[in-house]
């Protein structure tokens, strides 16, 4: 359960990552709103998961997927870059990701 937490938490860092783009400096209310649920919930989450997870582990799985999701959504939602090498610099974090999931097994 506690990787599955922490899955989440990731996915909930990828949503008030990218979400104070839209908030304006936090002068637009929904998107103020929803960042900072995101926000909570995602630290919530992560929280939860390190009642059975090691700290460096889940810690730094955590913000691999919020990393990954937030450039991945940058690049589809805001037009950021999606050239070779930057793809290719996502890939190596999604293996880190990977690696510390197999060897924390």
């Amino acid at each position: 359960m506690a990787w599955l937490y922490l899955f989440i938490a990731g996915l909930f860092e990828v949503g008030w990552a990218i979400g104070l783009k839209y908030t304006q400096g936090f002068t637009r209310l929904m998107p103020t709103v929803f960042t900072l649920a995101s926000m909570v919930i995602s630290v919530g989450l992560l929280g939860l998961a390190l009642k059975n997870l090691p700290v460096g582990t889940a810690y730094a799985i955590w913000t691999g997927i919020g990393t990954t999701g937030t450039a991945i959504l940058g690049m589809v939602l805001l037009g950021e870059p999606a050239g070779a090498l930057r793809l290719a610099c996502i890939g190596l974090i999604v293996a880190g990701i990977v690696g510390l999931k197999l060897v924390s097994a």
